[in-house]
């Protein structure tokens, strides 16, 4: 069984223009056109059991309908749904109750495109917050490709929250892009084998080796697969793990053990 912890969905009345938007501030050609039935397609084309849908709230008054809308759609044709926070939300704890009480796994958080950064205490109170209430949070880690001339989430903030945060949150956060999108050398050096899980999600054709060198340090216990679909091909980043020589034990948890262990009641 192979779960996608990372892939993006939008309702088919704003896709097509949220993926235009998308297209052009970053500069990438999609895989798909980023409705939901384009993924249930991608799930059947390229091998993929259960995908891991990540909602990111651009604004306070986005979370409700976002929210709803997960809990409305989770654990449909093996898709499931993360809740959403943003860090201006007037009422953090009742989002997060209603998350947990819609049984959904946790929360994705986005310093870029939320225009904060990872370490700032709004954040710190949210992931504390959800950690405590049980919840995962997942996170956008490095370079965002929209957003340049400022990195909202590097491996030093996040080292820094990791020690505000002591033991409290231990293996409840989820960095994606195997913790730094565009700065794998620094993620290697400092996040590497720290209490945190991984996602491939994006990094896996860009720098392979930097990857599967990150991964072993980091073992395989802690890192799920992810794509980022619909900006790749998760086929395509079967075949890359696969390339990198890890036992079917391990390559087992990173495709789905891990993910399981995470989803866990909410399959």
């Amino acid at each position: 069984m192979i779960t996608d912890f990372h892939t993006h969905s939008f309702p088919d009345k704003i896709a097509a223009k949220s993926m235009a938007f998308l297209v052009s501030a970053g500069g990438l050609q999609p895989y798909r056109d980023g409705t939901l039935g384009s993924l249930k397609q991608t799930m059947k084309t390229d091998g993929i059991d259960r995908s891991v849908v990540l909602p990111v709230a651009t604004s306070a008054k986005q979370e409700r309908t976002i929210n709803e809308l997960s809990k409305q759609l989770n654990g449909q044709d093996g898709i499931f749904f993360a809740g959403a926070v943003h860090p201006d939300c007037g009422d953090v704890e009742g989002t997060l109750d209603f998350i947990k009480d819609a049984g959904l796994f946790g929360i994705k958080l986005h310093p870029d495109y939320q225009g904060v950064d990872f370490d700032d205490e709004r954040y710190v109170n949210i992931i504390e917050q959800a950690v405590r209430r049980g919840l995962y949070v997942i996170t956008h880690a490095g370079v965002d490709v929209a957003f340049r001339d400022h990195v909202h989430c590097t491996p030093d903030m996040i080292l820094s929250v990791l020690s505000e945060l002591g033991g409290v949150i231990e293996d409840k956060l989820i960095l994606a892009h195997l913790g730094g999108y565009e700065m794998p050398d620094e993620a290697l050096e400092k996040l590497a084998g720290k209490p945190v899980y991984m996602d491939t999600a994006a990094v896996l054709k860009l720098y392979p080796e930097k990857c599967r060198r990150i991964i072993k340090k980091h073992t395989p216990d802690k890192i799920l697969f992810a794509s980022d679909s619909p900006w790749d091909s998760p086929g395509d980043f079967v075949c890359i793990i696969r390339s990198f020589g890890f036992s079917p034990g391990d390559e087992e948890k990173i495709f789905n053990g891990n993910a399981q262990r995470i989803l866990g009641t909410a399959v």
